[in-house]
C-alpha cells in the first residue's frame, strides 16, 4: 500500500457524460429562443413600415371620395337653384296672366258703359230736342194773358236774368265752336286767354261769346244755371267735379260722351271721354 493512499486526491472529478449533454440542451435552447424572440422582434419592427408605405395610397383614396361628394353637393345646389328659377318664372307669368285678364276684363267693362252711356245720353238729347220744339211752339201760339200772369212772368225773367243772360239764336253752336278753337292752347292757374286758360277762366270766355256772363270762378260756376242730372246733360252744359257751391273744376259738355275744358298744365285745352273721369253734377247755361 503506498504511503499516499490515505491523502485525498485534490484532483476535481469529473462530470458525467449525461449532466454535459443535459447542459448543452439547455443552452442550446436559450439560445434558439432568443434567435426566435430576435427575428419575431423583427418583423415586429418591420411592420410599421410596411403600413407607413401604404398610407399615400389610402390618403389617395379618401381625396377621390371626397372630391366626388363635392361635385355631387354642387350638382344638387344647381338643380335646387335651377328649379327654384323656373318656379319663379311660372309664379310670375301666372300672375301677369291674371293680371292681364283682368285689366282686359276691366277695359271691356269700361267700354260697354261707355256705350251704353252714350246710347242714354243720345236718347235723352232726342228727347229734349223735341221737347224743347213743343215749348218754342207753345210760345209761339198768341195767348192772352191777366195782370197776374204778366207779373209772374216778369218775376220769372227777373230770376233767369239774375242767373245768365239770354242767349242768342244757336248759342250751343258758337259755344263749342270757341271751345273747339282753343284746343291745345296752355294751361295756366289764373289763366283768361288769349292763348293761356284755367279752367274756369276758358268756360267764362265761351259763354261771353253768346252773352251768357258766368262768374270767374269754378265754384260760382257750378250754381250758375238750372242743375241738371248727368244721365240728361246735353251739348254746351257745364259740368263740374266737386260739390254744388264747392267746385273745384269745370268743362263743357260737347256730346258723344265727351267734354272739353283746360284740364292741366300737362294737358292743356283738351277733349277727353267723360267715361274716363265722370263728372259730379251738370248745370245748363243755354
Amino acid at each position: 500500500m503506498p504511503h499516499t493512499a490515505h491523502i485525498p486526491s485534490h484532483r476535481k472529478p469529473r462530470r458525467s457524460a449525461s449532466k454535459m449533454a443535459l447542459r448543452a440542451g439547455v443552452a442550446g435552447g436559450v439560445f434558439s429562443t432568443l434567435a426566435v424572440a430576435g427575428a419575431a422582434g423583427s418583423a415586429n419592427a418591420a411592420e410599421p413600415v410596411t403600413e407607413t408605405i401604404e398610407m399615400p395610397t389610402l390618403t389617395a383614396d379618401l381625396s377621390s371620395v371626397a372630391a366626388a361628394v363635392a361635385d355631387a353637393t354642387q350638382q344638387t345646389a344647381a338643380t335646387y337653384e335651377l328649379q327654384a328659377e323656373q318656379d319663379a318664372a311660372v309664379a310670375k307669368a301666372v300672375k301677369q296672366a291674371k293680371h292681364d285678364q283682368a285689366d282686359a276684363k276691366k277695359k271691356a267693362e269700361a267700354k260697354k258703359k261707355a256705350e251704353e252711356e252714350a246710347a242714354r245720353k243720345a236718347a235723352a238729347e232726342e228727347k229734349a230736342r223735341a221737347s224743347r220744339s213743343a215749348q218754342r211752339t207753345t210760345l209761339s201760339a198768341p195767348s192772352s194773358s191777366s195782370s197776374s200772369s204778366s207779373g209772374s212772368a216778369s218775376a220769372t225773367a227777373t230770376s233767369q236774368s239774375q242767373t245768365a243772360a239770354a242767349p242768342a239764336s244757336g248759342s250751343v253752336g258758337s259755344v263749342i265752336s270757341f271751345l273747339k278753337s282753343h284746343v291745345g292752347d296752355a294751361y295756366v292757374m289764373g289763366g283768361t286767354g288769349p292763348n293761356s286758360w284755367d279752367c274756369s277762366g276758358l268756360t267764362q270766355a265761351a259763354f261771353r261769346t253768346v252773352g251768357v256772363d258766368l262768374p270767374r270762378t269754378s265754384q260760382e260756376q257750378s250754381t250758375a244755371g238750372t242743375p241738371v242730372s248727368l244721365s240728361s246733360v246735353q251739348p254746351g252744359d257745364l259740368l263740374y267735379w266737386g260739390g254744388a257751391g264747392s267746385a273745384y273744376h269745370v268743362g263743357v259738355y260737347i256730346g258723344g260722351g265727351q267734354y272739353l275744358d283746360a284740364a292741366n298744365p300737362g294737358k292743356g285745352v283738351v277733349i277727353q271721354d267723360l267715361s274716363g273721369y265722370p263728372a259730379s253734377g251738370a248745370v245748363r247755361l243755354l
